[in-house]
């Protein structure tokens, strides 16, 4: 599928009182790699608030499987896995120098008519192309 990744490095801001990452920074930095995402399909948010609809997260997993650590640089990669009748994007957080896994997550996120507010049962078309779009584009 289509992959984003960022890299950041961990502030002092970002931990808790024991000097490790505080497990509720985790979802700000899977939002950094989902927005790199949807940027490279070409429906970053100013695309996405354009149009009718709203993409809200219904679903979060996080698997914490080694603590994130001050100073340290983190590579965050987002991987579109569903995109249709929901999206479904799984993360892995690892360590930039070691490649080590750091943390595993998914998200779940359903599509809202925003002029009805009402639920859709299939992406929208616009979403949908710009995925097809994505993948059948030259690397």
């Amino acid at each position: 599928m289509i992959t984003a990744r960022v890299a950041i490095k961990i502030q002092f801001y970002d931990l808790d009182p024991m000097r490790v990452v505080w497990h509720g920074n985790y979802p700000r930095f899977l939002e950094q790699a989902r927005s790199a995402l949807f940027e490279m399909l070409g429906f970053g948010y100013r695309v996405m608030a354009s149009s009718k609809y709203a993409y809200p997260i219904v679903g979060l997993q996080i698997k914490y499987v080694r603590p994130l650590m001050p100073e340290q640089t983190i590579e965050v990669a987002a991987t579109l896995v569903e995109y249709d009748p929901r999206i479904k994007i799984k993360y892995v957080i690892t360590d930039a120098a070691t490649a080590a896994v750091l943390t595993r997550a998914h998200t779940i996120q359903l599509t809202i008519d925003r002029t009805t507010n009402e639920l859709c049962y299939e992406t929208p078309a616009i979403f949908v192309e710009r995925v097809k779009q994505t993948l059948c584009a030259p690397r």
